[in-house]
């Protein structure tokens, strides 16, 4: 999940003597504790299309809306790289069997924490998602269940992504926003992660929601030396009904001591100590009980990190023109072809298409309404009721996403049993 920088440009590079890409002089070494992966060297002619680009910019200038260069980005949506935080379902699958409302905390901070390795090579942003653009796939587990993904960009200005992921049969919903923000700041950007995450185990609806929120982001380096991408400052996990809270601490690397992607975090039951997470989440974290002491490993990176669990999404060819890969397939063929004259073209046109839409609302007084998410007490929540039942929900998520078409009722005529808690089912 590292590259979800939307808003921002891990792409902001200006050397005035740009080197060549691999040039290994002093000046351009990586800085040390970081992977080979975790850095970006542009080449002359990228480097004088980013100087041309700093050169417009101010301090503090907010970068919604600048247009960055196709060169510093990675081939996907943003609504589908939130699709990373699925990656590793076995570390919250089963979580309401665990009899402690601390285990099951736990739980569900593994299945956050598990997110955050999954990277593009170098400093890359995804596709910035053009509003109602969506994404959705389906996961097949091993033991013959399924997962449901849906996210769509529900506002433009301000740009908010949301998205529901759902596997009835293994008792696990999560629906969330993201709202970025992101800041051009000298030699580096930031990127305030606004938005959360909402669990719920669906097995132990007494629980309520298990809320995580996110930390935010800076890539440094874009003037001088070279671009790295940190996590940085404090995000927060809480679940009120058991009156647990985690304060996770991003740890961004200090000018002079330190270490990369360093994570921290204290886990309270009230006012009494659980324990403490420690490690990196690019490689190994660590739970430590406060009351045994012992220390066992939360997820290893390094070890496990492969084990992705894959999605289905449909072909091309069979989605919808607003839907993601087809909507930016010129792109992301262009970039596949270090074609970036190609790539350009393909992502203004999206763009341009984007504004004349906009345009003609305005003009005639429209308003965009989201296709699958609603606005509902400050918060976004699907356009949908999911039966309690597991065999009945996966019929149910599966139509809703997969064979409902805009305008159409969602599932009028399902029968509905007992419902989700009242966040999830509107």
């Amino acid at each position: 999940m590292m590259g979800l920088f939307s808003q921002a440009g891990s792409h902001f590079r200006a050397a005035t003597s740009p080197k060549p890409r691999g040039s290994l002089e002093d000046g351009d070494r990586a800085p040390s504790d970081t992977e080979s992966d975790d850095t970006s060297i542009l080449d002359e002619n990228e480097g004088s299309i980013i100087t041309s680009l700093i050169s417009q910019l101010r301090v503090g200038m907010d970068l919604s809306r600048v247009t960055f260069p196709t060169f510093v980005l990675e081939p996907r949506s943003m609504l589908e790289r939130i699709t990373d935080f699925m990656s590793h379902p076995d570390l919250i699958f089963g979580a309401e069997h665990c009899n402690d409302p601390e285990e099951r905390f736990i739980r569900v901070l593994q299945y956050y924490l598990a997110g955050w390795h999954i990277k593009p090579k170098g400093v890359k942003k995804p596709y910035n998602p053009v509003l109602g653009e969506f994404f959705r796939c389906r996961y097949d587990y091993p033991d013959g269940t399924q997962g449901f993904y849906i996210a769509e960009q529900v506002s433009h200005h301000p740009p908010i992504s949301a998205f529901f992921y759902v596997s009835p049969a293994n008792r696990v919903s999560i629906l969330g926003e993201l709202r970025p923000k992101s800041k051009f700041l000298g030699n580096s950007v930031s990127t305030t992660m606004e938005g959360e995450n909402r669990v719920t185990l669906l097995g132990v609806p007494d629980d309520g929601e298990y809320i995580i929120t996110m930390p935010n982001m800076y890539a440094r380096g874009i003037l001088f030396g070279k671009m790295v991408l940190e996590l940085g400052d404090t995000c927060i996990a809480k679940n009120e009904k058991h009156a647990l809270f985690c304060d996770l601490e991003f740890k961004t690397k200090g000018f002079f001591s330190g270490t990369y992607n360093a994570i921290a975090g204290r886990i309270r039951r009230g006012t009494n100590d659980v324990g403490e997470i420690t490690g990196r989440w690019s490689h190994i974290m660590d739970f430590k009980s406060t009351q045994t002491g012992t220390k066992r490993v939360l997820f290893d990176a390094v070890k496990d990190g492969q084990n992705i669990s894959p999605k289905w999404v449909p072909p091309e060819d069979e989605q919808e023109p607003n839907e993601s890969r087809r909507l930016w397939q010129g792109l992301t063929a262009a970039i596949a072809n270090k074609d970036m004259e190609a790539a350009t073209d393909a992502k203004s046109a999206v763009e341009d298409a984007q504004r004349e839409r906009r345009r003609a609302m305005e003009e005639s007084g429209q308003k965009h309404e989201p296709r699958f998410f609603k606005l509902e007490n400050g918060r976004w929540v699907i356009k949908l009721s999911v039966p309690s039942d597991p065999e009945l929900a996966t019929k149910t998520v599966k139509e809703w996403i997969f064979s409902c078409s805009p305008g159409t009722p969602p599932m009028a005529s399902a029968p509905a049993l007992t419902p989700l808690p009242a966040a999830l089912a509107t």
